[in-house]
């Protein structure tokens, strides 16, 4: 697998204030000023946004402690996929379907360096769909699927060619 790039949603991130938009006559806005377009902006900002900020911050580091030797962290690395397997949930149309795609990334990274054993990602209540010809968790709240021939318990990470 390719090495990942940094994920970033389309767009500035709706928690930072709009750059390049001094105050009157090329000075910087006063503390009022300040106060004011920060207000405005959360006037207008979604829950959506925030999570979509949180989710590619968390995606970003995720990949650095899978793909970075120095700081590699399998450990750090499954409670940044559960955690982003948790929050797709809320995310909408397109921006769902790209934190998707690089979730399904991470995991796939994650299995090869765990040694190729998917139970070492836990599966909370995301519902990321798997690929085509791949199973799917049970998402939470549903019962588990019985164990699988010779006691061994379902997968809890679609991979590629597992059934």
């Amino acid at each position: 697998m390719g090495e990942m790039t940094g994920f970033s949603p389309q767009g500035p991130p709706p928690g930072q204030p709009p750059q390049g938009q001094p105050g009157a006559g090329g000075e910087q806005p006063s503390e009022e000023e300040i106060r004011a377009a920060m207000e405005e902006q959360l006037r207008q900002i979604r829950v959506q946004d925030l999570i979509l900020e949180s989710v590619v911050q968390i995606i970003n580091l995720t990949a650095r402690r899978l793909l970075k030797e120095d700081e590699r962290d399998l450990e750090q690395a499954r409670v940044g996929i559960d955690s982003v397997r948790a929050l797709v949930g809320q995310l909408e149309g397109e921006q769902a379907e790209s934190v998707k795609r690089a979730l399904s990334e991470l995991q796939m990274q994650f299995v090869q360096l765990s040694g190729g054993d998917p139970e070492d990602v836990s599966a909370p209540g995301g519902d990321v769909p798997p690929p085509a010809g791949g199973q799917a968790p049970p998402a939470a709240g549903q019962q588990q699927p019985p164990r699988r021939p010779g006691g061994e318990p379902p997968p809890r990470l679609w991979t590629p060619g597992r059934d």
